[in-house]
This record gives structure tokens, sequence and C-alpha cells, in this order.
């Protein structure tokens, strides 16, 4: 049986400052993110099973991404915990801000890096995450491959 890659894309916005950055990201400002999730798996061929021909549901796939990076990081905003940025995000959130602490500092690299395990976790048993592709900007992205991480 073939090996089939599908894609499912989505958007959402988040803010986010880069703590010790020296540049202007270091600066509380937001994106519109589009993530691209790409699994592979091979095509159901069970004909009495109700998904005949699909690697998986596209609706189930956004569920997964849906309840684990969107509706998470959609209006949030994203600091790194370990920096003094969480002075600020207490004082957020205690303004009713929806806030996110991360363990890491919160670029493009590190947040795909996070949404693959996320993703990767929730995923059936025989579809496997390929490929996640983060864009901050029109002209800038962070991509992660399973290949490159096994």
């Amino acid at each position: 049986m073939s090996k089939i890659r599908i894609t499912k894309q989505f958007t959402f916005e988040t803010g986010h400052a880069l703590y010790g950055y020296d540049g202007k990201c270091r600066n509380v400002h937001g994106h519109s993110y589009k993530l691209g999730v790409t699994v592979i798996g091979e095509p159901i061929t069970d004909r009495e099973h109700v998904k005949l021909g699909m690697v998986i549901d596209f609706g189930d796939l956004k569920k997964i991404v849906r309840s684990e990076i969107v509706d998470q990081f959609d209006h949030a905003t994203v600091f790194n915990k370990n920096t003094p940025h969480l002075e600020l995000a207490k004082e957020l959130k205690s303004r009713g801000h929806h806030v996110i602490l991360v363990d890491y500092q919160p670029t493009s690299e590190n947040m795909v890096i996070d949404f693959a395990a996320k993703i990767s976790r929730h995923l059936p048993e025989h579809i496997k995450l390929h490929s996640l592709k983060l864009q901050e900007t029109e002209t800038s992205f962070a991509e992660w491959y399973a290949s490159d991480n096994s």
C-alpha cells in the first residue's frame, strides 16, 4: 500500500516578546500565524469502514490541532517563564489577559518543536506526524520534519 501525506492548514493570532533579544522583537508584538500540519499514513482499505480511502479524516486532524494549538494560542500572549517577563505576565493575567508561560524562548523555531510534541501525542497509532510549517510573516517561517528528528 502507498504512504500518503495529507496537510491541513490553520491560522491564529498570538503575541509574544523575546527576552534579551537585540532587536525590535524584544518588545511585545503579535503575528498572524499560519500553521501547516502534514501527517503520513496509508489510506484505509476496509470497504466496511466509514472512512474508506482516508489516511485520517481532516475533521479528526482539525480537532487535534485546534484543541492542542489553535484554541490555546489564539489571541494569547506567550512569554518564557524563566525571564523577567514573568512579572509582566502576572500583571496581564491579573487584568484578564490570556497569557501562556513556556519553558523556552517563544521563537517560531521553539514553538514548532513544542507543537510537534503536542500534536504527535494525540495522533492515532497508525498515523505519524510528517512535518509542520509555522509561518509568522509572509516571508518568514520555521519548519519541523520528523525525518530530521528521529
